[in-house]
């Protein structure tokens, strides 16, 4: 059996481009007692991604050259020499960029696809989701009526986060780029209100849907935005701080793109300001099991929607990764590697 792979080629200066991956075919090798080969289906793309291209110090190791570039994915097992996995089970597994693999059966999940549909396990009932209700829930703690600001609201961690503050009675403020996808804020995801960081009239947009203040920002951006956010917290404030995405690609990592403004420590003292960044898995213990069961339930009775940005082809994963860190997918972004049996 071959694989088709994406490789890293060399380490990006600025934006990912073609020759910075290495596309190219292996040869799988004869399973082993417990190991199951795998066929995928979908590949999640995420802006984590861009970090372990890059050999800056940061939470987790970054890809060697020559690795395949990581992600995790939903497969069909084609072959199985594990007796927990069957051929013809779908399965969560952490393949990367690639159309088959061969890994040990343990280190799969198998899915109930006639529970909800396969590529909600790399969303809104996956990483994506989770990440949205422990940083929420663990360091935003929102209140009823308070007001939470979320940016990148469309994205599957944003559009997660505004729709758990509704159900938890807060007020949700989605930060989104252009007419359309603000709309979608209000039409599709029930959000109060939504702003477009592209516009000229940005911050006194901002001021508009904020009258009360904020008390919860979610940070995903960085940047012009968070500038903007900081000056309407009310005391006390929380800031859970998820990613930075407007500077992962420069040139120089964050030290000349993310300065917030000079005040910024005052401010944190005076307003008595809750800033702590985290990374999900952190939360699997305290709230993993609490995840499973209210997500599950708000999306089957519609408390939670979720939109899918879904691309054909692994050969169209490098753009499709561009066009993420520029803001250009709407909704969770999936690339279908191969057929869906479901």
């Amino acid at each position: 059996m071959q694989t088709r792979q994406i490789r890293l080629a060399r380490r990006p200066a600025g934006e990912p481009v073609d020759d910075d991956y290495e596309f190219t075919t292996r040869e799988l090798p004869e399973l082993q007692e417990g190991q199951v080969l795998l066929r995928t289906i979908y590949l999640s793309l995420d802006p984590y991604m861009r970090g372990r291209m890059s050999d800056a110090k940061s939470y987790a190791q970054p890809l060697d050259l020559g690795d395949v570039m990581l992600g995790q994915t939903v497969c069909e097992v084609v072959e199985s020499a594990s007796d927990r996995r069957a051929v013809g089970d779908i399965v969560l597994a952490f393949t990367g960029w690639q159309t088959h693999a061969v890994v040990q059966g343990k280190h799969t999940r198998k899915l109930d696809p006639s529970a909800a549909p396969i590529t909600t396990a790399l969303g809104v009932l996956g990483m994506p989701g989770f990440t949205a209700y422990g940083g929420l829930l663990a360091i935003g703690r929102p209140e009823a009526e308070e007001t939470v600001v979320v940016a990148a609201a469309t994205g599957p961690v944003g559009s997660a986060v505004g729709q758990i503050a509704r159900v938890k009675g807060a007020r949700a403020v989605g930060i989104a780029g252009g007419e359309r996808k603000c709309r979608a804020l209000i039409d599709d995801f029930g959000f109060d209100a939504a702003v477009d960081h592209r516009a000229p009239d940005f911050v006194d947009q901002l001021a508009e849907a904020t009258p009360d203040g904020i008390d919860v920002y979610f940070e995903n951006v960085g940047g012009r935005v968070t500038n903007a956010v900081i000056d309407r917290f009310n005391p006390f404030a929380r800031m859970p701080v998820c990613g930075v995405i407007s500077g992962y690609n420069a040139v120089d990592g964050l030290a000349n793109v993310d300065r917030l403004a000079p005040d910024f420590l005052h401010r944190i003292l005076v307003d008595r300001l809750t800033i702590r960044g985290f990374i999900q898995d952190e939360f699997i213990e305290s709230h993993h099991a609490d995840f499973v069961r209210d997500m599950t339930e708000w999306v089957a009775d519609g408390r939670v929607r979720y939109r899918e940005d879904i691309v054909e082809g692994l050969d169209q994963a490098p753009e499709a990764f561009r066009g993420l860190l520029a803001g250009r997918n709407f909704g969770k972004l999936l690339v279908r590697v191969g057929d869906d049996p479901t």
